[in-house]
């Protein structure tokens, strides 16, 4: 089990499909944003745990669609990603220009 510390804005890449980024939180919460392919089936424990199936493949929990997410939700999330690009593009031209 990998162990990472992490900021607002963060994130983690798993292979080249998924990526989770951390969007802050409090001291009992974490909020992150799961970006992946349909074809994962992603489920939060409580979920396996209320409808009593244990975490193993093939135990898929099927959801009906969330509701829109609100617009200050959106906007948050595209600055997120904007200032996520404007680091990253600030990092490659300080790096050519060594």
């Amino acid at each position: 089990m990998l162990k990472l510390t992490v900021k607002p804005g963060e994130y983690v890449l798993i292979g080249e499909e998924i990526k989770i980024v951390f969007a802050g939180g409090s001291s009992n919460n974490l909020r992150v944003l799961v970006d992946a392919p349909k074809k994962y089936n992603i489920v939060r424990s409580e979920a396996l745990v209320r409808y009593g199936m244990a975490p193993e493949p093939g135990n898929e929990v099927k959801h009906y669609r969330d509701k829109e997410i609100s617009p200050e939700a959106k906007e948050k999330i595209k600055s997120i990603l904007m200032a996520e690009r404007k680091r990253i593009r600030r990092e490659e031209r300080e790096v050519s220009s060594r």
